[in-house]
């Protein structure tokens, strides 16, 4: 990732205070970071805006056990609850602002393209080799927004899992080829919004568990039929055109997950 730390330094001066005082500091003048977003504002519990889903998509993956963190735009006590966490990941000042502290982390992580930079667009597209985002039940730039919104849970789990590498072997795949690979009628990875993960350093059973804590509201690991040499994860809960949205389902009987 290649950062203009003198832009964004520029923009850190005017958004330097904490708390309250914060609501009377004037937005500093757009400034680009990187080639994918900038943030020209503090952003806080009781604030709302783009900026602040542009937030949600980078620490959806922190949202701990068993929740998640609506892209909805508005600050509440989830999205602090997962600012915190990742400030706390990363080593930051732990005070649930999103500020010029937690901004300069989320630029040293992000590509140009938006993506984390452990992961990329070519690694959660068509499963099947074919590429491109279309071919599933959305369009192809739904698809791929749900692409990256999963590679960002997948970063927050690649650091909890000591900042090793995880493998995707399976992402989006258009209805050609999840008929050809066998998937469900269903797939979440017709959608975009899951991945097959390996781990060459954590076991399946630690990938499984840590899941838990990533957002994601489908784990299927070790023990679950075809799942004993990958864990399965995506986002039921918050897929609004699979008809199972606001499901949980959990299985990884070896693990203890179910």
């Amino acid at each position: 990732m290649r950062v203009n730390t003198l832009k964004r330094a520029a923009v850190a001066i005017a958004l330097a205070l904490p708390g309250a005082a914060i609501a009377a500091v004037v937005a500093a003048p757009a400034a680009h970071a990187d080639g994918c977003y900038t943030w020209n504002r503090n952003l806080y519990q009781g604030r709302s805006g783009s900026d602040v889903r542009e937030l949600q998509i980078r620490v959806a993956g922190w949202a701990g056990n068993r929740d998640i963190v609506e892209l909805d735009g508005i600050f509440g006590p989830k999205t602090h609850a997962a600012v915190r966490r990742f400030q706390q990941a990363y080593g930051l000042r732990v005070d649930g602002i999103a500020g010029p502290e937690t901004y300069a982390k989320l630029y040293e992580l992000q590509d140009n393209d938006c993506t984390p930079r452990h992961f990329s667009y070519s690694e959660l597209d068509d499963g099947c080799g074919r590429g491109g985002w279309s071919g599933g039940p959305l369009s192809a730039s739904e698809t791929r927004e749900n692409a990256l919104h999963t590679m960002w849970k997948l970063e927050a789990m690649r650091r909890s899992l000591g900042d090793e590498p995880l493998y995707v072997t399976s992402g989006f795949r258009s209805h050609a080829c999840n008929n050809q690979v066998g998937g469900a009628s269903d797939s979440q990875h017709l959608y975009g919004t899951s991945a097959d993960v390996v781990s060459r350093t954590s076991s399946l059973c630690e990938v499984a568990r840590d899941a838990r804590n990533r957002g994601f509201s489908g784990i299927f690991g070790p023990g679950y039929p075809d799942h004993d040499d990958h864990v399965h994860v995506d986002s039921r809960r918050e897929n609004n055109d699979d008809g199972v949205s606001n499901s949980t389902s959990w299985s990884a009987p070896d693990c203890g997950i179910g």
